[in-house]
Parts: structure tokens; sequence; C-alpha cells
């Protein structure tokens, strides 16, 4: 996905201690989240492709029309870069066995005052994936309290509109 700076936070410099070990890996009995890079560029748009009404639904955007393979790499770059850098995190959510991608998970820093972060994810919905957002949902919310240095992560369009969360003044 790939979220306007203007719309969402962003941050030049890492927005976790240095010496916090950022997760690389977490696994459940049903999928796994592992950094995205460029290497996902086909199984992504393909997810992304398969899943163009619900992601306008939740991001209240038209996004993903219009995305062309090459310009999901360039996202991926992005996000990948910025990993890499700390000033973001995306992971891709893929089946046990690597051979679907099944969603994203974005953890970014925010200027919203009384939080630290922002946390968005999707997930593919398809017959083979029934319930699988909700339980990648509660998934994350127990992993980001547990296992990162947040104590107020905001779950934008989840626990209020995205339209309430843009009015929040900085």
């Amino acid at each position: 996905m790939s979220l306007s700076t203007n719309q969402y936070g962003s941050s030049p410099k890492p927005f976790v201690r240095k010496d916090f070990t950022v997760p690389q890996l977490m696994e459940t009995e049903r999928f796994r989240l592992r950094m995205l890079t460029i290497h996902d560029v086909g199984p992504d748009f393909a997810a992304v492709m398969s899943s163009l009404e619900h992601l306008q639904t939740i991001w209240n955007t038209e996004w993903p029309v219009g995305l062309t393979l090459e310009q999901n790499l360039i996202d991926l770059g992005w996000h990948q870069k910025e990993f890499q850098r700390r000033s973001s995190f995306t992971y891709t959510v893929v089946s046990l066995d690597e051979s679907q991608v099944l969603g994203c998970v974005y953890i970014y820093p925010t200027h919203k005052p009384g939080f630290d972060a922002e946390v968005y994810l999707w997930a593919r919905v398809d017959n083979a994936n029934q319930n699988l957002e909700a339980e990648l949902e509660a998934c994350i919310r127990e992993w980001v309290a547990k296992d990162w240095p947040f104590a107020h992560a905001a779950f934008p369009g989840r626990d209020m509109p995205l339209e309430d969360w843009a009015m929040i003044q900085l």
C-alpha cells in the first residue's frame, strides 16, 4: 500500500530506541509476518489486486485502482528502505509455506497527541481466508502491546473512522 506521508505519520529519523530489537518475524498456526521486500512484488501485487474493493473500503480511497506492477515495486522498495532505516515498519503477511501473500501490516510513527505509533493492516478476503483479517487484527494488537515499545498505539480505521483520526489536531 502506498500511504501519503502527508496523510499518515512519517518521520525522517527512527521512531524506536536504538537499542530496541525490531521483531523480524512473527508466526501463528495460520500465517507468518516478515519484512516486506521488493522480492515480494509479484505475490503482493496479486494480493492487492484480488482485494481491490476491500482495500478501497478500508482506506476510503480509490487506491489501488491504476496500480501497476512497476509502481508496486517502487512502493515495496520504499517500505523496505524505511524498515532498514527504522523510520517505519511494513510486514508482509504470508502463508506458512510462503506460497501466498495474505495481507500487510504497517507500523508508522505518528504526530498525533497521546499516541506513539499508528498501525494499519489488511488481509485478503476470499473463501480460503475467511475471518483472516479479524484474526490478524487480534494477533497484531497483542504483538504490538507485548513486543513493541509503544504505550499507546493507534489503530486508525479500526478504533475510530479514518475521517475522525484525520481530524485529531497535531
